[in-house]
C-alpha cells in the first residue's frame, strides 16, 4: 500500500508509528510532506520513510492521502493539491469540525474521503478513532482505511451527525484524563507518596479501569458498586465527588467541546 502523510507532527507520527509496526505498510511505501525541515528530517531519521517539502510529490506518489494538518490549514492544502487527486485517490481526513460536504467543495470535483478523528493514545498504540465516508468510498475502499486505523488502536466506522460527539468522548478526552491523573497524583503527594510514585499509582489505576470496562463487558456503574462497599472508604470518596459535581462538570465539558466542534 502506497501511503502517503501531508503534515508530520504528532499524530501523523504515531499513525506511521503503528502502521510499520504492524506490516500495514512498509517504510519504503510510506512517504511524508512537511514545510518544516526538522519535522521531516526527524520522521525520515525515526522511521526510514521518504520525506519532502512538497505536498503534490505526496499525492503523485500514493495511493492513501492522510491530511494531517492543522483544521485551519485544510482549505490551503487542499487547493495546492486538489489537481494532481484523482478519482483513484483515496483521502484521510483527521480535522475536527470538517465535515464531508465542506471538504468535497474544497476539493470542486468527486474525490473519495474518510473522515475521521483518531486521539493522541495512538502514539503507544492505544489510539481510538471515529470514521465515516462519503458516497465515493467503496466497502473495499473503507476496509483498507480501517485497517490503516486499527494500525495505532481501535477504530470504528459510524454516521457522520455523531463525529462531534466523537471529538468530545474520544478526540479531545485524553486531556481530561490527564487532569484527573494529574489531580489523583497530587493528592497522593499531599498524603505522602512521592511524586514518581503518585503518577504511577493513578495511571495504572485508569489504565486497568478502562480495561476492566473494555474486557468484562459490565456496566461503569456495576464495576463502580463493586468497589464500593457499604460504611466503605470508596463510596465517600464517590458521595464527595457527586458532591462536587464531577459527573456534571465532565457532561458539560464534552457538550462544550462538542459545541466548538461544530462550530470549526
Amino acid at each position: 500500500m502506497k501511503l502517503g502523510f501531508i503534515g508530520t507532527g504528532n499524530m501523523a507520527t504515531a499513525m506511521m508509528g503503528g502502521i510499520i509496526e504492524n506490516h500495514i505498510a512498509s517504510p519504503e511505501e510510506i512517504i511524508g510532506a512537511d514545510p518544516f525541515a526538522p519535522g521531516r528530517e526527524r520522521v525520515k531519521e525515526k522511521y526510514g520513510i521518504r520525506v519532502t517539502a512538497d505536498n503534490n510529490e505526496v499525492v503523485k506518489n500514493a495511493e492513501v492521502v492522510i491530511l494531517s494538518v492543522k483544521p485551519q490549514f485544510y482549505a490551503d492544502v487542499i487547493a495546492g493539491i486538489r489537481d494532481d487527486v484523482t478519482d483513484s485517490h483515496l483521502i484521510i481526513t483527521i480535522a475536527p469540525g470538517k465535515t464531508l460536504s465542506w471538504l468535497a467543495d474544497q476539493f470542486q470535483k468527486p474525490v473519495k474521503i474518510v473522515r475521521t478523528m483518531p486521539n493522541t493514545p495512538a502514539m503507544v498504540g492505544e489510539g481510538m478513532t471515529g470514521a465515516c465516508k462519503n458516497a465515493y468510498v467503496t466497502d473495499e475502499d473503507m476496509e483498507k482505511a480501517l485497517s490503516i486505523l486499527n494500525g495505532f488502536g481501535k477504530a470504528e466506522l459510524i454516521p457522520e451527525h455523531m463525529m462531534d460527539a466523537v471529538v468530545a468522548v474520544s478526540g479531545s478526552s485524553p486531556a481530561y484524563v490527564f487532569v484527573m491523573i494529574e489531580a489523583m497524583a497530587d493528592a497522593a503527594v499531599s498524603g505522602g507518596i512521592p511524586r514518581s510514585q503518585a503518577y504511577k499509582f493513578a495511571a495504572q489505576a485508569v489504565l486497568g479501569s478502562a480495561k476492566m470496562v473494555l474486557e468484562t463487558g459490565k456496566h461503569p456503574g456495576e464495576l463502580k458498586d463493586m468497589v464500593c462497599s457499604p460504611a466503605g472508604t470508596t463510596i465517600e470518596a464517590v458521595r464527595v465527588l457527586e458532591e462536587k459535581g464531577f459527573r456534571s462538570a465532565i457532561i458539560e465539558a464534552m457538550k462544550k467541546c462538542e459545541e466548538i466542534s461544530k462550530s470549526l
